[in-house]
């Protein structure tokens, strides 16, 4: 299969789960005999631009012509049989799906998050949900300022979807949606459960994996509001005032809360501020933990590093909303807590740290989760079903057999899509 990946790479100074997730099916895809070829753009390049080029970013955001233009001729030169889509933000624009258009290549997208139906892609102002945007036009965003807390930076994204939200859904074959909760939202707010297709992200097998009890709680992430950050804090100054847990928290990434973080953890015996992992370091530091914690606020569209975690056979602490809740299974693969609520997010620290005995059970169940769940295997498989029903669907050939059949049986196999019904 040749296929070619859309990807608008976020900065570099911020560590990206959806970069990291783009790369990883690039090089599964690769390793598996298919060509991929990438049309990317990269945030990082602003920054080098002229002030005039600085000041036309935004104006790119809703549509960029010289893409559309630049796109259409490469894929009238390399006639690929799918272009895979991912982010289009701030410099590729959807002009991407007006190519595909013109030249009449089949396009999948993945939704990442919820930029179909909230311009910052959050569901969450002030640190709690908010829908006051879907199925309306998005005036409250820019009213409110919900991207980067500036009512000028949310205008190009407001507008952006406003006037192409009708692109979206005619120019897409087939969205893949990172987890059943986020697909349920999708289709409340409107858009058709025909094009939806759950498919979890997948995460390579570490070369790290747990073989002990583990020496420390992890949050390992970005430093945010919606992250849950500041609950983190709050909770373990909690244990730490009723005697700990017995076992330092290590806190890995960077962020806006990044100096408040830092004089936090400052002259503590409990905490370690360890700053930016590479990747190599964040699979250690996941092989050696009690248990993984992630206490976002926002609904969580995947949650890559509970799966991560499971990849190396740690059980996780997550907040009990989003999609969490069918990454992890409560008392089996890891802890869920009552979402934004401190006192319930101590005290599963303090469980997940009470009983090692239940905590290596929890962690034997979590690899057999991602093994079941998440594996590279599995990734491969609802990456090429979905391919196979966008090109079917393009060429009009509904459920028969298309080009990409399976070659041992000479037929198409049903998509797990189908089988599951797009539901948990």
């Amino acid at each position: 299969m040749h296929v070619l990946v859309v990807h608008n790479r976020y900065s570099s100074a911020q560590p990206s789960g959806e970069n990291k997730v783009v790369d990883q099916e690039v090089g599964l895809l690769r390793a598996a005999g298919h060509r991929v070829d990438v049309f990317e753009r990269r945030s990082d390049d602003i920054g080098a631009r002229s002030l005039p080029g600085k000041v036309a970013v935004p104006l790119l955001v809703p549509w960029n012509p010289a893409v559309r233009t630049e796109l259409a001729a490469r894929l009238r030169s390399e006639r690929p049989d799918v272009v895979h889509v991912h982010n289009v933000f701030p410099l590729l624009s959807p002009a991407v799906l007006a190519a595909c258009a013109d030249v009449g290549v089949p396009v999948v997208a993945t939704l990442h998050n919820y930029t179909q139906i909230c311009p910052p892609g959050t569901l969450q102002r002030d640190g709690r949900p908010c829908t006051e945007c879907v199925g309306k036009a998005p005036l409250p965003a820019v009213r409110h300022g919900c991207y980067r807390n500036s009512r000028l930076a949310t205008v190009p994204l407001a507008v952006s979807l406003s006037v192409n939200r009708r692109r979206w859904w005619s120019g897409v074959e087939r969205f893949f949606c990172i987890s059943a909760a986020q697909r349920d939202v999708l289709v409340e707010a409107g858009m058709s459960p025909e094009q939806l297709t759950v498919k979890h992200n997948f995460v390579p097998d570490p070369e790290a994996r747990r073989s002990g009890a583990g020496e420390h709680l992890l949050y390992l992430g970005r430093l945010a509001e919606a992250k849950g950050v500041r609950l983190l804090m709050t909770a373990w100054d909690r244990l730490a005032a009723d005697g700990g847990v017995g076992v330092p928290l290590v806190i890995a990434g960077t962020g806006p809360l990044e100096r408040e973080v830092t004089a936090w953890a400052a002259d503590r015996d409990d905490v370690r501020y360890v700053g930016l992992y590479d990747p190599a370091q964040c699979r250690q530091a996941i092989a050696r933990s009690v248990a993984v914690v992630a206490p976002s606020t926002w609904l969580e569209a995947f949650g890559l590093v509970a799966a991560e975690a499971m990849a190396a056979g740690v059980p996780a602490v997550v907040a009990g909303h989003g999609a969490f809740v069918e990454l992890v299974e409560d008392g089996v693969t890891g802890l869920l807590h009552r979402p934004g609520e401190p006192d319930s997010l101590a005290s599963c620290l303090r469980r997940i740290t009470a009983d090692p005995a239940q905590n290596r059970e929890m962690g034997r169940a979590s690899r057999r989760r991602y093994e079941q769940g998440f594996s590279p295997a599995v990734g491969l498989e609802r990456l090429l079903d979905g391919y196979r029903t966008a090109i079917a669907g393009r060429s009009g050939g509904g459920d028969s057999p298309s080009p990409l059949e399976d070659e041992s049986t000479g037929s198409r196999r049903e998509t797990r899509a189908s089988r599951d019904g797009g539901s948990r």
